[in-house]
């Protein structure tokens, strides 16, 4: 039995349980029908819609003129068919600028967690504009001899950027490598077409090697981390001094430079394909 003000809440809102249970319902059936347009967006009408869903038609037509009304579905005045709306795209992009800005504090915990399983400073790398390297987080290793971070880099001299710009768009890679290879270090790649070979290792193997390129004393791996739109958009990097250059390329290492690297995309919505 309700008590008296719990019935005085049902009765000054006008909702009832049981049209709070249909009011959920609604929403439930709503939301199934924007999921039933995932992966692919395909025009769908009314009549398909119950069908997959096991609805009945009257209720999808009510639910898709609501979505429709509120931009998270649009129709083909022509076929009558849905696909997914602006306002889907919008929210789309607003997890992605959340993200971007957001970099850092969703990724330092696992350059922590990376940084207190090897020993060695950790860092998690962006690709901006300028073809520059940023840091954006980073966990400095114990001593002795632990590697601090530069503000950025060059592209060319950064094992992050490769492990970015060997799984981003091609256009846009080679958008990134039509400029000056500026030599640094004696271990400096100057050659485009040497450095492109490079970017081929790194789609074949996953990682992304600096061997003293932007510092002789300093060598670095890198793995991509990817969002929700299987795009890089960043590079979780273990850095050695080159005493210890045999701990980037130590198996067990990069087991958790990779374990790590994932665990970030998955946070930010990234789905490994299915092998």
């Amino acid at each position: 039995m309700k008590t008296m003000p719990a019935q005085l809440d049902d009765d000054r809102t006008g909702k009832s349980a049981d049209s709070k249970a249909l009011e959920y319902s609604s929403v439930q059936k709503a939301l199934g029908i924007l999921l039933s347009f995932i992966p692919d967006n395909k025009p769908a009408g009314n009549s398909e819609l119950s069908a997959s869903l096991g609805l009945n038609k009257s209720t999808v037509s009510r639910l898709t003129h609501v979505l429709a009304h509120y931009g998270l579905l649009q129709q083909d005045e022509k076929t009558q068919k849905y696909e997914l709306g602006r306002t889907v795209a919008h929210l789309g992009m607003a997890v992605e600028v959340s993200q971007h800005e957001r970099m850092a504090q969703i990724g330092q915990p696992y350059v922590e967690y990376l940084r207190d399983a090897v020993h060695e400073s950790v860092c998690l790398d962006v690709l901006v504009p300028t073809g520059h390297v940023k840091v954006v987080c980073g966990a400095v290793g114990p001593p002795p001899l632990s590697i601090t971070f530069p503000e950025s880099l060059p592209m060319h001299v950064s094992a992050g950027a490769k492990a970015i710009l060997a799984f981003s768009d091609p256009a846009f890679t080679e958008h990134m490598l039509n400029g000056t290879f500026v030599r640094i270090t004696g271990n400096t790649i100057t050659n485009a077409d040497v450095f492109r070979a490079q970017l081929e290792n790194v789609r074949r193997d996953g990682v992304a090697f600096d061997r003293g390129e932007a510092n002789a004393g300093v060598h670095t791996v890198s793995v991509a981390v990817m969002n929700h739109m299987k795009k890089p958009v960043a590079a979780l990097t273990l850095c050695v001094p080159s005493n210890r250059a045999h701990k980037i390329t130590d198996p067990a290492n990069i087991l958790l430079l990779t374990k790590a690297a994932s665990m970030l995309s998955a946070q930010l919505f990234y789905e490994a394909p299915k092998r």
